[in-house]
This record gives C-alpha cells, structure tokens and sequence, in this order.
C-alpha cells in the first residue's frame, strides 16, 4: 500500500474529492494471513468495499483501481460484484490470466508503461479487445514500475477519476 505508484493513484483520487481506502494484501506487510494467489485477496478487496459502503452510506458508488498483482484482483472483484468504474494498472498479463469484467456502467481504464516487462503489447491488445470500452492508456518511456512517469500515471488516473465524477 506503500508502493509510490498506489500511493499515486490514491493521492490524484483524493485531490478530486475521492473517498479512498488502500490496504496491503493479507500477508503483506505487516497484515495477518498468507498469500493465496488472488482468491482470498478477492476477499479482501470484498471486505473493503463492504467496510466503505457502511462508512459511507449504502448509496455510495464504489469504484476499484488496482496495481500489478492488485490490479488483476480488482478486476475479478469486479467481473463478480457491481462497481461503478475500475482502473487497471499495469496488469501482469505475462504472469497471469485475468477475469475480465463485462458490463461496467462506469468508466474503465488500463494503463501500461510501454516497456512493461509484466504486460506485452499482443496481451494488451488482446485484454481491450474483451473490454472494448475501456480507455487504454499506454504511458511512453517507462516500465512496469512508472519510475519516473508518476505525473503521466496521474494524468491517467486524474481523467478517469473525472469521468467518475461525471457520470
């Protein structure tokens, strides 16, 4: 929840007035449990969105932004439980099969650094042919880790989460 490409994301969502909520992954830092390669991380991210729809009202709209590992969670989480937009970044897609959620009233966005050593060109292309909708954002000059590019990554995240506002 530390990583300055989470903390990115947070930060240019809450500036716009955003409720956020990150946590590290059971297993991870200082969190109990053990890593369960995505299906109790499901849970997770489930408890969380639970925990904010009582904070913040049951007529909230939630939305789910994830990072690498966390963003292939994010989407499972969202091809199975309703959510009003999602953010992909940098999906392992190299490493992993993603679920893909379909039907997604709200705006949903990928970003990859073109360099992404975790997400080849043919598998993006491949991921936005089964979500047509989404806005797919490939960031020049960095990698999977966007050193250096956290501005373009804030760009990114700073239109999506306009749209969010919007709809």
């Amino acid at each position: 929840m530390d990583n300055p490409v989470v903390a990115r994301i947070v930060e240019v969502c809450a500036a716009r007035g955003l409720a956020t909520l990150r946590f590290n992954f059971r297993g991870v830092g200082a969190s109990t449990g053990r890593h369960e390669g995505g299906r109790g991380e499901q849970d997770d991210i489930r408890a969380s969105l639970a925990l904010l729809e009582e904070t913040l009202g049951g007529g909230a709209r939630l939305a789910l932004a994830g990072y690498s590992f966390g963003a292939a969670v994010a989407a499972a989480v969202a091809a199975t439980s309703p959510v009003a937009g999602l953010a992909v970044v940098a999906p392992p897609l190299r490493i992993t099969e993603m679920q893909l959620p379909t039907g997604i009233a709200g705006p949903v966005l990928v970003v990859v650094g073109a360099e992404d050593q975790y997400c080849p060109p043919a598998a993006l292309e491949t991921m936005h042919a089964q979500l047509p909708s989404a806005t797919v954002v490939v960031v020049e000059g960095t990698d999977h880790f966007f050193f250096g590019s956290l501005a373009a990554l804030g760009d990114a995240v700073g239109s999506w989460a306009d749209a969010m506002l919007a709809a």
